[in-house]
């Protein structure tokens, strides 16, 4: 019977199991061999009734490493030792084996040595049972008394100790990480209470690095009783990294990489928590919107946009502290999370940072792209008491942005809550007006300055409200593009105005009178534009050749590659374009070469001739103008002396308060009838 080396209470349980391994097992004492499992009995030809305590040297000739000397196996560590050494067959054959030893108990001086012939000389019993094993995908690994036994080929892939590492050695002293021995601990436990314990957890390889495995114990059974554990992993880093790709697909913004609404209102309320901990960290949040998202879809296709917006998305990851995080919110807009500030005066100096960063101009696709940004912030305070009260304090700030001018930042206050709050209650008359077409025209007349001939008019869409009063949609033009009201209220204008143009046409076939209509930028490059344009042609019968559209001059500044697309189709259609507000921005003098228009508009204020520099960018804009034969418009022209100056310098036309206010249709036709402008208008 093979002594209980390892203090096993069942020394016959320990037997068997040593028996149903397909590896050659020696106990050692001493330097004699006091047992041989059933596989080293076969290979010696004894049976168990034969078996007496033997010299190693004896069983195991040629030991390698070491010299004759039995006791060299116990000089090694509790690890298992490599050698090499010859079996001596009964028939006379010497069988070479191999594998290793172990010191068990070094007082006693005993071991266990394991060890496995060439594969030629194993009985077929033992390549069978091996076979079995190593066919399995998963690692198995059997450890008796903290000591492995015996280890798969699937073990080695994994892990990367072959089976002669292995053997001998405390698989929780070659696998199991520092950061994980209680979870081993508690994990044999369980096997112990409840025959078998399951875990999704981390191992080493032999490289040091961490692995991700299913891993699975039980306990090892001979006649009921435990003498060990068999141990089975399977790789589960593929699926590891499948999970991780999904929680991150799931919090952050699949297109530019940010996190997501979801994950970043996670994040403010944490630190909204922390806050009230500690008072003294102040935080405040960044609401930003592109002022010119929607032109750049409509004018380069949703490809483009979304560049573009990977392309915000970098520069204003560069932009940030390392304390503070940005997300996409959806669409165009993005927040910015600023974490340990003071005052609001800290915000404003990130916004003003991310402002900078986005000025310089996009190249997307090989177009040159300026997307303006609106900026609001809002700075925790006492009454933020979730992360919706502050970002929706945020976004009251980047609509007043957008309302400023767009380009810029606003910081929260209450008195902003309060324009807000009126500006989207205009918001609403304006969609309820929409809803009802509650909606008239009035029409500015436009004088030749030399000889007063009235040449054409400017419609101006205004709002009938419910008391029968006209308010000028001016004022919610601006409003109307943000929330994209802009395009019903052009279709509306289109419509109205190719039916008016059609009614005078035919009233006044001796007249040739142009009509204009304003384009803001939405209008400009939404794609169905020139749709409805042909169809409100078609329906009214109007001569296209008679219709100009005023183009901000801002709205060519932003895209002027899709633009001169934009207007060449326009021009297609036999339509005028005209440059509206020409100068407000100092826009590049070669808009006036590269676009197809056939008409500039003044932007107001430089129709004002104050003499100076101003005067002299005046006369050289209507200087270029006219050698490209191109008509100038001025605006706003209050005073005889305007006119006079205006004509010196060669400006065409004109329009404004002194020559006519703008009139309903009624007397927009009579004006026509007359065919000369208002009285008084004379210079």
């Amino acid at each position: 019977m093979a002594p209980n080396l390892y203090g096993n209470t069942n020394p016959d349980a320990q037997r068997e199991v040593l028996d149903g391994l397909p590896v050659l097992v020696f106990l050692e004492r001493a330097g004699k061999i006091v047992f041989a499992n059933a596989e080293a009995r076969q290979m010696l030809g004894l049976t168990d009734g034969e078996w007496i305590a033997r010299p190693v040297e004896d069983v195991l000739w040629g030991l390698f490493p070491g010299t004759a000397e039995p006791q060299t196996l116990l000089t090694g560590t509790r690890h298992g030792s490599p050698f090499h050494a010859t079996l001596p067959a009964p028939d006379g054959r010497l069988v070479p084996v191999e594998g290793t030893y172990s010191i068990s108990n070094p007082q006693l001086r005993e071991a266990v040595i394991v060890a496995h012939p060439s594969e030629k000389e194993r009985a077929p019993k033992s390549r069978l049972m091996e076979d079995v094993l190593s066919s399995l995908p998963e690692a198995v690994a059997i450890e008796h008394q903290n000591h492995v036994l015996y280890t798969n080929p699937a073990f080695t892939r994994m892990f990367g100790y072959t089976a002669e590492e292995a053997s001998g050695g405390s698989l929780r002293e070659l696998i199991v990480p520092e950061t994980r021995l209680n979870e081993n601990a508690t994990l044999l436990r369980v096997v112990d209470d409840r025959e078998s314990a399951t875990a999704e957890t981390v191992r080493t390889n032999k490289a040091g690095e961490f692995v991700d495995v299913s891993m699975q114990i039980a306990p090892l059974l001979v006649d009921g009783a435990k003498v060990g554990y068999v141990f089975t992993f399977r790789d589960i880093g593929d699926v590891k990294l499948t999970e991780a790709k999904l929680q991150h697909d799931a919090m952050h913004d699949v297109l530019t990489g940010l996190p997501n609404r979801a994950l970043f209102l996670d994040r403010l309320n944490l630190t909204l928590t922390r806050r009230l901990r500690h008072p003294d960290n102040g935080c405040g949040v960044l609401y930003l919107d592109l002022d010119n998202f929607k032109g750049v879809n409509d004018s380069l296709g949703h490809a483009a946009g979304d560049v573009l917006l990977m392309a915000i998305a970098g520069r204003l990851r560069s932009s940030l502290r390392p304390q503070d995080s940005a997300a996409r919110l959806g669409g165009d807009e993005f927040a910015v999370l600023v974490e340990n500030i003071v005052t609001p005066y800290d915000l404003e100096v990130v916004a003003g940072r991310i402002l900078h960063e986005m000025e310089r101009p996009f190249d997307i696709f090989g177009h040159t792209v300026y997307a303006g940004i609106s900026i609001g912030a809002a700075m925790a305070g006492p009454e933020h008491t979730s992360s919706d009260l502050l970002l929706r304090d945020a976004d009251f700030a980047m609509y007043r942005a957008k309302q400023a001018g767009r380009g810029r930042y606003e910081i929260f206050d209450k008195h902003l809550e309060v324009y807000v709050t009126s500006h989207q209650e205009r918001e609403r008359e304006l969609r309820t007006a929409l809803d009802k077409r509650q909606f008239t025209f009035l029409y500015q007349p436009i004088y030749r300055l030399t000889t007063g001939k009235l040449e054409g008019f400017e419609s101006l869409i205004c709002m009938r409200r419910a008391d029968g009063t006209i308010e000028d949609v001016d004022g919610l033009l601006a409003m109307a593009e943000d929330t994209g009201l802009s395009i019903a209220l052009g279709r509306e204008t289109l419509d109205t105005v190719c039916a008016q143009l059609r009614s005078w046409s035919d009233q006044l076939p001796k007249q040739d009178l142009f009509m204009s209509i304003n384009l803001t930028r939405r209008q400009l490059f939404n794609t169905d534009l020139t749709v409805h344009l042909m169809k409100a042609l078609t329906a009214s019968g109007a001569d296209p050749l008679r219709l100009v559209f005023e183009v901000p001059e801002s709205a060519l500044n932003e895209t002027p590659d899709a633009a001169v697309a934009v207007l060449q189709r326009l021009t297609d259609c036999q339509v005028r374009v005209a440059i509206d507000d020409f100068g407000s921005s100092l826009a590049p003098l070669n808009h006036l070469l590269q676009l197809p228009i056939s008409m500039v508009k003044l932007a107001s204020r430089l129709a004002v001739v104050s003499g100076g520099r101003q005067q002299t960018v005046l006369e050289s804009f209507i200087r270029l103008a006219n050698a490209l034969s191109l008509p100038v418009v001025a605006q706003g022209i209050e005073t005889r002396e305007q006119i006079a100056a205006l004509v010196r310098m060669g400006c065409t036309l004109g329009q404004g308060p002194l020559m006519s206010p703008a009139l309903d249709p009624e007397r927009a036709l009579e004006l026509a009838q007359i065919g000369s402008r208002a009285a008084g208008s004379r210079g």
